[in-house]
């Protein structure tokens, strides 16, 4: 072999032609990928290295087939709770000494999550985390590729995938279950969007504390996002209904618009509504008044996912894509000043 490159950089159609092989063929060397010759994959490793191509990652770590790098899959970062599952995925991976490497997508479709699953394993990622609140995420996941290591985070404890997620169901459960023990007849809802996993989940939490304690399920009051202005609009219809005395709200910013809609309709909480959220945002004590609401320990999520990755990692391919067990973490209520007994 001789360098053909002179003194720019070598490029992977360099190493092609050097090794006598497809561009393709040189790319699933770099990353790994089976059905490669051996003495194929010898000649496009002998061109890498008489050429000095070092494109990314792959190839530095051809050697130590290590590049202590993992991906991370992400949708929607701006809602708290997506954003704070990888801010605790990112301390986690530092304390392991391990770098990120992000893919935020628009939409959790098959298409794109198997294109970023396909973008990272070409930076040579060791495994992926995957962020996957909605359905759509979760029935993506079950036709990647097997032999790349896969963890998903935050798709709810029913999942058919190894998987870390927070136990909704038991912190809504517990939500309701204490508005029931303040004395409150039944319990209202306010949902989230019913594509998320998050969202079905607390509800069904919600459902079961009732049911459990021979309460009234009343219909739950359903808009189409997490957002405070939805929890004003649907607040509004709560305001004017009759009977209502305590609501369980599926986050903490459907739970402010809620408060809002209450007081402007003359309506104080907690003293004629309780209000409940979900996942103690850092302004959720804040509120007027302060919001009791369920908190998420995000930090150990973070943690557990990663601990559950570096073992699918190590346990080698072939038995890196089991579909569990899903590691359920219990989240906690916090009691603030938006509930009280109901007016007797």
């Amino acid at each position: 072999m001789q360098n053909v490159v002179g003194d720019r950089a070598p490029v992977m159609a360099d190493v092609a032609r050097v090794a006598g092989v497809s561009q393709q063929t040189v790319s699933r060397v770099l990353n790994e990928r089976p059905n490669v010759r051996p003495a194929t994959r010898d000649r496009v490793m002998e061109a890498i290295r008489e050429l000095g191509y070092r494109p990314n990652a792959a190839a530095r770590t051809l050697v130590t087939r290590r590049s202590n790098t993992l991906g991370v899959i992400s949708f929607n970062t701006t809602l708290y709770g997506p954003a704070s599952m990888l801010y605790g995925i990112e301390q986690a991976a530092k304390q392991h000494d391990y770098f990120v490497t992000v893919a935020a997508l628009a939409a959790m479709d098959r298409r794109s999550v198997f294109e970023a699953v396909e973008r990272l394993r070409d930076q040579a990622v060791e495994g992926i985390i995957v962020i996957a609140p909605q359905t759509t995420a979760v029935k993506a996941l079950a036709n990647m590729p097997s032999e790349v290591p896969l963890v998903a985070v935050g798709c709810g404890v029913h999942a058919a995938l190894s998987a870390v997620a927070v136990d909704n169901e038991a912190g809504a459960e517990r939500a309701t279950s204490y508005l029931l023990d303040l004395g409150h007849a039944t319990v209202h809802h306010l949902a989230g969007p019913r594509t998320w996993l998050d969202a079905q989940e607390r509800e069904a939490g919600w459902r079961r504390a009732l049911t459990a304690r021979g309460a009234g399920v009343p219909e739950p009051f359903k808009g189409g996002d997490w957002s405070a202005r939805t929890g004003y609009d649907l607040g509004r219809q709560i305001a004017r209904a009759h009977g209502v005395s305590a609501v369980f709200c599926a986050n903490d910013h459907l739970a402010l618009g809620l408060m809002r809609a209450l007081q402007a309709a003359g309506r104080r909480v907690p003293e004629q509504v309780s209000v409940v959220g979900f996942d103690d945002i850092p302004d959720a004590e804040f509120f007027g008044p302060a919001l009791t609401t369920v908190r998420q320990d995000f930090d150990e999520l973070g943690r557990r996912a990663l601990v559950a990755l570096i073992r699918a990692i190590g346990a080698g391919p072939g038995v890196r894509r089991g579909a569990g067990p899903v590691a359920a973490i219990d989240p906690s209520l916090v009691v603030r000043a938006s509930t009280a007994r109901p007016a007797s």
